[in-house]
C-alpha cells in the first residue's frame, strides 16, 4: 500500500486509470478531495482520508486498454446499527481504455 507523501490528490478515480494504464507497475495511488469526498465523509461521520487504489489485472491486445481493480477505501467509517467505526473497502473491476471507453474486443 503507498503512503500519504505517495498518494495523488484527485476529484474521482480517473486520473488514477489513466496513471495505472502508463505505469511500467501498472499501478496508482491516490486520495480523493473535493466536494465527492468532503460529502462521502459527511455521511459516514469519518474524517480519515478516502484512499484509491488502481492496478492492473490484464493488458488487452488493443493500446492503451486495461483491465483494472479498483480498490477504494478508508479508516473510521461509522454505519448505522454498527457498534464502531471501522475499515470499509469498496472493489470493482472495470476494462478501461487511455480515450475513456472500454476496449473493442477483450482479447
Amino acid at each position: 500500500m503507498a503512503t500519504a507523501e505517495e498518494r495523488l490528490a484527485v476529484p474521482d478515480a480517473r486520473p488514477l486509470l489513466l496513471a495505472a494504464i502508463d505505469a511500467p507497475d501498472g499501478r496508482a495511488h491516490g486520495v480523493l478531495s473535493g466536494p465527492m469526498a468532503d460529502a462521502i465523509k459527511a455521511r459516514f461521520k469519518a474524517t480519515s482520508p478516502i484512499n484509491i487504489d488502481v492496478s492492473t489485472e490484464r493488458r488487452y491486445a488493443q493500446p492503451g486498454c486495461r483491465r483494472l481493480k479498483v480498490s477504494f477505501w478508508q479508516d473510521g467509517v461509522q454505519l448505522p446499527g454498527e457498534p464502531g467505526p471501522r475499515r470499509r473497502t469498496i472493489d470493482f473491476g472495470i476494462d478501461y481504455c487511455r480515450d475513456g471507453l472500454p476496449p473493442r474486443s477483450l482479447s
